[in-house]
């Protein structure tokens, strides 16, 4: 589970170190101001993108290790309530 996590938050910081060196090439472009700004823009955009999709798909897998979490605690109290009742006759 932590493996997990911390890949996963690894490829955030990714994205997102990539999107800041993309800016900052692009502001060092042979380009005029306008057209950097709105390729700056774009890629912004683009970089929210990804940043939401990994959100997304971080709190599923977060959904997902609760739900398995939950059942296994379910399992282990009846377990336990069968093993009292087996204990007491």
């Amino acid at each position: 589970m932590n493996d997990e996590v911390n890949q996963e938050s690894r490829a955030v910081w990714f994205l997102a170190g990539a999107a800041v060196g993309a800016a900052v090439a692009l502001l060092f472009a042979p380009q005029s101001g306008r057209e950097t700004r709105q390729m700056i823009a774009r890629r912004a955009g683009e970089g929210r993108e990804a940043l939401n999709d990994a959100s997304h798909e971080i709190a599923e897998k977060g959904r997902e290790l609760y739900d398995k979490g939950k059942k296994i605690a379910d399992e282990a109290a009846e377990l336990f309530d069968r093993g009292r009742k087996l204990v007491n006759g």
